[in-house]
């Protein structure tokens, strides 16, 4: 259901026992021959399964060495307190691509400096100015 589903909600133990049953497979599934498909499917018994791994898994886990699942920690369950955690493909994560891509297209913009204690200085010094010339002027009359 991993294959099919792409990701799990599940136990810390469950999770951590299913990432060394189907990492194997997912190897096995990058060569696309008939040996290997029946091996996967001796395993799987899902003829579903085994057309979505190598169909759609296989193609993009090509390039990479190993590590194909994700186990991230969820905390603890509320029943009988056991770990949980999500175990999900690596190269099949919308939600953290579409962050990801979020976060690529945000750009950082600059505050504008606040203009109102700017403004609001030079005015008090100009009416100053002004009182002082107005006061001037009386003062040579």
């Amino acid at each position: 259901s991993l294959i099919l589903h792409k990701r799990i909600t599940t136990t810390n133990a469950k999770a951590r026992a299913l990432r060394t049953y189907v990492e194997p497979l997912m190897t096995k599934s990058k060569v696309d021959s008939t040996h290997s498909r029946r091996v996967v499917f001796s395993y799987l018994e899902n003829k579903e399964a085994v057309s979505e791994l190598f169909r759609d898994i296989a193609p993009k886990i090509t390039d990479r060495p190993g590590g194909y699942t994700r186990i991230l920690k969820l905390g603890n369950r509320l029943g009988d307190a056991a770990e949980m955690c999500i175990i999900e493909l690596v190269d099949f994560n919308e939600t953290m691509l579409a962050a990801e891509a979020a976060k690529a297209k945000a750009t950082r913009r600059r505050r504008a400096p606040k203009k109102k204690t700017e403004e609001a200085a030079p005015v008090v010094a100009e009416t100053a100015l002004e009182e002082n010339t107005e006061s001037a002027d009386t003062k040579t009359e």
